[in-house]
């Protein structure tokens, strides 16, 4: 096998790109980069670069790349307005310049620019939307009524309504939420147009001809592309799938600006994201006659189509995370205008993953995808990381992910489990989370790694598991819970104690545990039993714990209290606190760290039988 050509620092000194939007022309387009933590808004030619950097201070929010909601354009292409990293809604020249503040405080988001050019629709803390004039000439008007979270307001083509995403406590996005409209000016009443209890609902957007309010909807058991018929007084009879299919077409709504479908001009098509088991195709729907055509391979968001031309961000596993524009329905003149990470990942001959599944203790079937690369040493099973993804109503999707390239380049296969409540396998599937987390999400983890292990996809005895927030939740309790299935751990900023998780979280999951683990007092059994903290004394598997001081969502209390456990109980754990992060690293440095400290660690504990049998005349990976 090859030495690695994947270093820790390329996989920290990327960057994170966001949000592709088409000036109104179609010649020009923007998009959020985000490096080192901090957002910028740039501007460049829609048939390739130079880049140019629009903002200076204040800066927008940081980019994601499948979401952000932190722009849009002015109509006449003459500037973009955007929600500033430290608050507040500011206007933005196309060319540079200072901003403009047109709010000056608040958590705001997801801006949304009339098609007159007048106003602007805004969320405020995803609590609120409303609207207010880009001249700032009259103060704000909420538009939104008693509902606890809204996301994404949009514009119908006349200017005279806008449409948003709403629902309401215990619920999250996922379980019922709804798509609600009302009159710009704050006349008349919030209507609910879609949605309700046990249907989700998200995205919503008016067809640029102005006879349908599409969204999507999982009411047929998948979140599938989906319309009501509009007209300048409202909506009128039932909503309908545009797109019927076993398939999803967005994925968990875990904050505002996704984009994973766009109507064509004339509102005749529909380009929208297919998710394939994980993996992702770009197709165009006719509305007319519900028939689809690829326009791409791969995962793709933050989809814009003005003119003739689609902008997306695309990406897969041997694809580093780009922007492309295509040309035509036909998707032939796809070009890349913008790159995310560093050159050289491409030389590292990364493989596509394997599409698995296995049986869990009660006879579910659970699908996941195995990463191995193909030049191991023959008849050897390679050692094996289990990575398990966050949320956990999540999916991770055949994306590109520099951290999987590091692990795989060095000769390690990586399984990415989608245990039960994972999205992407339709509503069933997520939903059977309900009341059950760090149980189902346990056993059918731990039933991956014991099959990986039958299967001959990896050597039983070098094997770990590893994930981040609700993933390192899962990690503890597989440890506790099958303590002789993996040679290591490594918890990235995990839930530790569910007890406290429910009494410090930010406010945007603050009941999210009513409905993966139950309401209290009733369910406090089910609280005390699952939070790993209390299960210590099971775990004897070395641990590494990785941290952010700085963390809202799982405060580093969560990983002390573990850790403070594991000693007192002399087994082998490591604590690293990464002073000023959060929920995720920011800085560079602090990725390589990761990286190199996690190396190190699943060297001397994983690796260890291997390191001795190299001194001996054998190989490693």
């Amino acid at each position: 096998m090859s030495p690695p050509r994947i270093t820790a620092a390329m996989c920290a000194s990327g960057r994170t790109l966001g949000e592709p939007r088409l000036s109104p022309d179609g010649r020009r387009v923007a998009m959020v980069v985000t490096e080192a933590g901090r957002g910028r808004l740039v501007v460049l030619d829609a048939d390739g670069g130079p880049e140019r950097v629009v903002t200076s201070d204040p800066g927008p929010s940081p980019a994601r790349a499948y979401g952000g909601g932190s722009f849009d354009w002015l109509p006449d292409g003459s500037g973009l307005v955007f929600a500033g990293a430290k608050g507040g809604l500011w206007h933005q020249p196309g060319d540079g310049g200072p901003a403009r503040s047109l709010v000056a405080e608040g958590r705001v988001a997801a801006p949304a620019v009339s098609p007159d050019g007048t106003r602007v629709a805004y969320l405020l803390d995803t609590r609120h939307v409303a609207v207010v004039s880009l001249d700032s000439s009259t103060w704000p008007v909420c538009l939104s009524a008693e509902a606890d979270f809204c996301l994404d307001p949009a514009w119908s083509p006349d200017s005279a309504w806008v449409a948003w995403h709403e629902w309401d406590v215990p619920a999250m996005p996922w379980d019922a939420s709804r798509i609600a409209v009302r009159r710009a000016d704050g006349t008349g009443a919030a209507t609910v147009v879609a949605g309700g209890e046990g249907i989700a609902v998200q995205q919503p957007r008016f067809s640029p001809d102005g006879t349908r309010l599409g969204f999507l909807c999982d009411r047929s058991g998948w979140l599938n592309l989906t319309a009501v018929a509009w007209s300048p007084v409202g909506p009128s009879g039932e909503p309908s799938p545009l797109l019927m299919e076993e398939h999803e077409h967005g994925t968990a709504a875990w904050g505002p600006g996704q984009r994973s479908f766009a109507w064509s001009p004339d509102g005749t098509a529909v380009a929208v994201a297919r998710n394939e088991s994980g993996f992702g195709s770009l197709q165009v729907v006719d509305v007319a006659g519900g028939t689809t055509t690829q326009l791409g391979r791969a995962v793709h968001g933050g989809l814009s189509w003005i003119g003739d031309r689609v902008a997306a961000i695309r990406s897969g596993a041997r694809t580093p995370t780009q922007v492309v524009v295509y040309d035509g329905p036909s998707g032939e003149g796809r070009r890349t205008v913008a790159h995310g990470p560093v050159a050289g990942f491409e030389a590292a001959d990364l493989p596509e993953p394997e599409l698995v599944s296995w049986p869990a203790g009660d006879g579910a079937t659970i699908p996941g995808r195995l990463y191995r690369r193909a030049d191991g040493p023959l008849g050897e099973p390679p050692p094996m990381i289990c990575w398990v993804h966050g949320g956990p109503t999540d999916q991770w999707g055949v994306t590109f992910n520099a951290r999987i390239a590091y692990w795989v380049d060095r000769g390690w296969a990586v399984l990415v489990p989608d245990h039960r409540g994972s999205t992407g396998h339709g509503r069933a599937f997520t939903q059977a989370m309900a009341g059950r987390w760090g149980e189902l999400d346990t056993d059918d983890v731990a039933a991956g790694i014991a099959a990986a292990a039958d299967r001959g996809w990896a050597d039983p005895g070098r094997i770990a598991i590893m994930g981040g927030s609700a993933g390192g939740f899962t990690v503890l309790n597989v440890l506790a819970s099958h303590p002789r299935l993996c040679a290591a751990g490594v918890d990235l900023f995990g839930v530790a104690d569910l007890f406290d998780l429910d009494e410090t979280t930010h406010r945007y999951e603050a009941h999210y545990l009513h409905s993966i683990v139950g309401p209290l007092p009733e369910a406090a059994g089910r609280y005390r039993a699952r939070s790993p903290v209390n299960r210590a004394d099971a775990i004897t598997t070395p641990l590494l714990i990785l941290q952010g001081t700085d963390d809202e969502v799982v405060p580093p209390a969560q990983s002390e209290a573990i850790a403070e456990r594991l000693r007192g109980l002399g087994r082998v754990v490591e604590l690293h606190l990464y002073e000023g992060e959060g929920h995720g690293w920011g800085r560079p440095e602090t990725v390589t760290d990761e990286l190199e400290r996690t190396e190190s660690f699943l060297r001397r504990h994983v690796l260890r039988w291997a390191t001795a049998t190299t001194t001996q005349g054998g190989s490693s990976p």
